[in-house]
């Protein structure tokens, strides 16, 4: 049976309905492989709730729940608009596969001034932003349209998903993508994937990222690098998907299960 958290690997596995494994309590949370009653006093007499445990005796902190998030995740930081335009000038010169030096020089800007107003550290006159839109070849209020940000939304109907061709359509591993990220730094492409009768084991997936398996139905022998993962319904495996992974064994068939990727658009280029 695999830990809970594996720290070597990078991949961590949740099993359905227990939140453990055999010989843990059966109601709890896991932190990085230890698992600890909801609410009640460890052995070292800290609550859960104060979002702290001990660990090697030594206190570490976890986030608490922030109640205007609803996550432990920080507050989404507004852009200001020197930083909205930096990063538009910044796009448009890299689609026109201008370096920094090039842009500086034909708009008769230092260099060092460019890096500044693309980091958003400063607010350039007008006439250094003609200079450079006139460069770029788009008018100076193209360079302020980002800075009214769209926060946007990607619905799916029941049945409403796009099938896709993936590295393992051809080994009978079928893709329906679910939505997509509609903008931002980081990219989000959630899957059903549908395994049939026909298909065969395929462990040699490998991407930028983090990935994130829920499964619906069947049964399979996960792989991730060294160490394989007997996943059910209602098992979830989280893991850095720079590694090999893949079903390495199709137990029950046909089987069903979310895939989430998630990668920083970077590494898109």
């Amino acid at each position: 049976m695999p830990r809970l958290h594996d720290s070597e690997s990078g991949c961590m596995a949740v099993r359905a309905r227990t939140g453990g494994f055999p010989g843990r309590p059966s109601r709890g949370l896991a932190f990085a492989g230890e698992l600890l009653p909801i609410g009640t006093a460890n052995k070292r007499g800290r609550l859960l709730s104060d979002g702290r445990r001990k660990a090697g005796g030594t206190a570490a902190e976890i986030p608490a729940e922030d109640l205007t998030t609803g996550s432990g995740a920080p507050l989404a930081r507004e852009r200001t608009l020197e930083q909205a335009l930096g990063q538009h000038v910044r796009g448009i010169r890299r689609d026109l596969d201008l370096t920094v030096s090039d842009l500086a020089s034909a708009a008769g800007i230092s260099v060092g001034m460019l890096s500044k107003i693309e980091n958003g550290l400063i607010s350039p006159s007008l006439g250094t932003l003609q200079a450079i839109s006139s460069v770029l070849n788009v008018p100076i209020s193209t360079l302020f349209t980002s800075f009214e940000e769209k926060r946007d939304c990607s619905f799916v109907p029941a049945g409403g998903g796009v099938r896709i061709e993936r590295r393992g359509t051809k080994v009978g591993h079928l893709y329906e993508l679910l939505g997509h990220a509609v903008g931002g730094e980081v990219a989000v492409e959630p899957y059903l994937i549908t395994l049939s009768e026909e298909a065969v084991p395929y462990t040699g997936f490998r991407h930028a990222g983090v990935e994130f398996i829920h499964m619906i139905s069947g049964e399979v022998m996960y792989r991730h690098g060294e160490r394989t993962y007997h996943l059910r319904p209602g098992d979830s495996l989280l893991f850095d998907s720079a590694a090999t992974h893949g079903p390495e064994e199709l137990l029950v068939r046909p089987m069903s299960y979310l895939s989430i990727i998630i990668y920083p658009r970077d590494s898109e280029r």
